[in-house]
């Protein structure tokens, strides 16, 4: 395994096709992903996870302190219930905290009960519902964690090398 690096140019393709198939109904296009990486590393961080096959996660921050906004975080499902969301996660947290952001915001898909467990188990609270936020039927739940007042040091995650 190689382990979890940020994202450079050469993984926007790997990263897009991996949108499509775990995003079908919002997946972000190539042009999207460029944008993102426009704003690194001034407003966005971006990391790629790889095995030995290529890409199989990928974590996104948008930060302006002293909020941060979980732009996006995915793991294919070769490498699904094996730890990687929570260390992607971790790895996010940790960089929302070098940027001074106090609390971390996201959405996620209603329903989506393995991403809900992770964040309820990283300290997320709910704050409300964004109703058709994925498209037609398809609401969101909106979730918060304060940073302050998170000190779990096993929640420290692998170094992610530039």
């Amino acid at each position: 395994m190689t382990g979890l690096r940020r994202m450079r140019w050469w993984d926007v393709e790997p990263v897009a096709a991996l949108e499509r198939e775990l995003f079908p109904h919002d997946a972000w296009s190539v042009e999207q992903l460029w944008g993102e990486l426009a704003h690194v590393p001034d407003t966005r961080w971006y990391a790629v996870h790889e095995d030995d096959v290529g890409v199989d996660g990928y974590v996104g921050l948008y930060a302006v302190p002293p909020e941060g906004d979980v732009q996006t975080i995915a793991v294919a499902p070769r490498s699904q219930g094996r730890g990687l969301g929570r260390e992607l996660l971790a790895a996010l947290v940790a960089e929302a905290r070098l940027r001074g952001c106090a609390q971390l915001f996201l959405e996620v898909l209603d329903g989506n009960a393995a991403a809900l467990s992770l964040y309820v188990s990283a300290g997320f609270e709910r704050m409300g519902r964004r109703t058709s936020y994925y498209g037609p039927g398809l609401d969101a739940v909106v979730l918060r964690l304060r940073l302050h007042e998170q000190a779990d040091p096993d929640a420290v995650p692998t170094e992610v090398r530039s």
